[in-house]
């Protein structure tokens, strides 16, 4: 990091003219550029139009397993900071938030009130409207395709793997403990329904929290994962040509949540249509497993995918997401969370033995 480079940035901050005078770290007199490393609070003497001034700039370390795994952990809480530290008495104040570009250089960021991504325009279908039309006229060959498809871009992305333990570790808690994902779900759920006590939530909650401890050390099964890879999350175009969409908390994870992500949505359509996994869903769910398992020989995934079927099926009964399902679903629904979570290995072949009470 070049003085000139941390002089354009104060000038944007600052809106005068700028001279840095001297950098170092916290509670050093002697000036001359020092090297600069996250975590590192670095203390800037400069000139503003001819005015003497002091700058503390931080930012944040990398290591995992407090949550600042991702750069978005780590901006999330430093726009956090910015945001709230002149709201409190006698606190350091905040003059700024910024970036570090790819070159080294510092951007301001300070004037943002909410961020935004652009994107291209994906042109296509969403698969969900497929299984719309199956579920009211039947299946073609296609469809069948299509699941083989989508199972086989799984195995091809589950099969680049990491070693990073931190981010497995972390993936599992958050899938228990994150607003979006089961306890956040189940804080959703109002009050007084007639298919699910408050009891029986947190009873699910706990086995969700042994099934977390049972799991968690997993860490050589960390890979490549979408993370929310549901039927709106995908665009087909003709045959079997798709784009994914809206990737979700993290690059890493287990491949377990992609698996389960996709195929409760072949069970839950079929729920609504048959009452049970059947006719062509059954054949599309049957396809879309099996073909996973022959193309990655992972035949552990069931024996961790019981945590992630919870997930997706408190997602799939929730009233606040599904608002008119019919009550005999939702109670189909959680005798399969619970069910599921009751097996060491999940039995995919007769998910139909999961839905009784």
């Amino acid at each position: 990091m070049k003085p000139d480079d941390i002089a354009s940035y104060l000038k944007q901050v600052y809106k005068k003219e700028i001279v840095v005078t001297g950098t170092g770290k916290l509670g050093e007199t002697e000036e001359g550029l020092k090297e600069f490393g996250y975590g590192k609070p670095l203390l800037i003497r400069f000139s503003a139009d001819g005015e003497a001034k002091t700058a503390v700039l931080s930012s944040m370390r990398t290591e995992g397993g407090f949550g600042h795994d991702h750069f978005s952990d780590r901006a999330q809480i430093l726009i956090w900071q910015y945001a709230t530290f002149n709201r409190l008495p006698e606190h350091v104040r905040s003059i700024d938030c910024g970036y570090f570009t790819h070159d080294g250089r510092l951007k301001s960021t300070g004037d943002a009130e909410e961020y935004f991504l652009l994107m291209e325009e994906v042109e296509g279908v969403e698969y969900f409207l497929d299984l719309e039309r199956i579920r009211s006229s039947g299946a073609t060959e296609l469809d069948v395709e299509r699941a083989s498809a989508l199972s086989g871009y799984l195995a091809d992305i589950h099969a680049r793997k990491h070693d990073n333990r931190e981010l497995y570790v972390r993936r599992i808690r958050d899938l228990v403990g994150h607003g979006e994902c089961i306890m956040g779900l189940m804080d959703s759920y109002p009050d007084d329904l007639d298919f699910i006590t408050v009891n029986e939530l947190a009873e699910i909650e706990r086995s969700c929290i042994d099934w977390r401890w049972k799991i968690k050390s997993r860490t050589d099964r960390l890979c490549m994962v979408h993370g929310d890879f549901h039927p709106w999350n995908v665009m087909f175009r003709e045959g079997t040509d798709f784009t994914v969409l809206d990737r979700s908390r993290g690059e890493w994870g287990e491949a377990a949540d992609d698996l389960s992500s996709m195929a409760t949505n072949y069970i839950f359509y079929s729920l609504q249509e048959h009452g049970r996994l059947d006719h062509d869903f059954k054949r599309i769910y049957d396809r879309f497993m099996e073909h996973y398992l022959a193309e990655t020989g992972d035949w552990d995934v069931l024996k961790v995918i019981q945590l992630f079927y919870a997930f997706r099926g408190l997602v799939v009964a929730s009233p606040v997401w599904y608002p008119n399902l019919d009550r005999e679903i939702r109670v189909k629904l959680f005798n399969f969370i619970r069910n599921t979570l009751s097996e060491d290995e999940f039995d995919y072949k007769n998910v139909n033995s999961y839905f009784s009470g």
